[in-house]
């Protein structure tokens, strides 16, 4: 009974072992089908989870809500637009919010290209070392505590005006400014820009550099021929982190901000929380979508996505 079961048992496993063994040779043979298989557990997560999501926003944004009974009405319209558009107050709130995470991405870039060039080509590898801890040490804190150790330090009797005493000159009132929003901003994805710039003049070869020196070429003449293009997808890749976080953010212009400094978000979270208003929640969370996708194809346009 014992060695029929035993037989059983070895016949099985040698035919899934074989079974195996023939889809092992399938698929490499069929390079393709092991890819899909491959990329079918994340392709179905971003198509359910994440394309989903964004279709039911779109469609959501053309409901309303009943002002009577607070039910949203699924009949189609475009109500929550056209308040959108015909709203002083709405179209300023778009305008800020795009013109601040714009300001945000210049700053960034101009702080970040000479930093990430002197990581790459003049740094040792101790100071490189040295450097890349500090752009990293800020992502491990609470994003929480950087924008509160910013309100402290902007605050009427905080380090700023402290060391502005110090010097002889008088204190400023910055706090709850949307100066202060940009200066935070700029602080807080100043990392997000910096990391792939600094891969990007990474892999620009060095004989390059020693060729524009041989013909002549001035240092900003250089960097405008040489290393500015060739490093133009990274400083498009920081490019997309910082202007689509400083659109989507919502925390720093309550913490920072001033009375006049709501972002887009703000309005989001306030008709989503308080005016229980999802249709006009969804209508005015496409704008950063729109803004993002406009300037993807621009930045497409541009080429700099085929070098990336």
């Amino acid at each position: 009974m014992n060695s029929r079961s035993d037989t059983a048992v070895g016949s099985t496993a040698g035919a899934f072992s074989k079974g195996i063994r023939r889809m092992s040779a399938a698929l490499w043979r069929r390079p393709a089908i092991g890819a899909g298989f491959l990329l079918a557990p994340p392709l179905a997560w971003f198509i359910l989870i994440y394309l989903a999501a964004l279709a039911a926003l779109f469609i959501s944004a053309f409901w309303t809500v009943d002002s009577f009974t607070g039910e949203i009405d699924r009949t189609w319209t475009l109500a929550n637009f056209e308040t959108i558009v015909s709203s002083d107050i709405y179209r300023r709130i778009a305008i800020r919010t795009i013109f601040m995470a714009a300001a945000v991405t210049i700053t960034d870039i101009i702080l970040a290209f000479p930093f990430a060039y002197f990581m790459v080509r003049l740094a040792g590898p101790r100071q490189r070392v040295v450097l890349f801890t500090l752009v990293l040490v800020p992502l491990w804190s609470s994003y929480l505590a950087r924008v509160y150790a910013w309100r402290l330090i902007f605050a009427n009797d905080g380090a700023l005006n402290w060391v502005l005493r110090q010097l002889g000159f008088e204190g400023v009132e910055i706090g709850y400014t949307n100066w202060a929003m940009w200066i935070v901003f700029s602080y807080i994805w100043l990392p997000f820009m910096i990391m792939p710039i600094y891969a990007a003049i990474e892999r620009i070869p060095y004989s390059l550099f020693e060729a524009s020196q041989d013909l002549g070429a001035k240092a900003w003449r250089t960097f405008f021929k040489v290393i500015l293009p060739l490093a133009l997808p990274g400083v498009i890749a920081g490019s997309i982190f910082t202007f689509s976080l400083t659109l989507g953010d919502y925390i720093t212009p309550v913490l920072v901000g001033g009375p006049g400094s709501d972002f887009i978000g703000n309005v989001v979270y306030a008709n989503v929380g308080i005016a229980n208003n999802i249709p006009f929640a969804a209508a005015y969370a496409s704008i950063p979508l729109v803004v993002m996708a406009a300037y993807l194809a621009f930045a497409r346009r541009t080429g700099a996505f085929d070098v990336m």
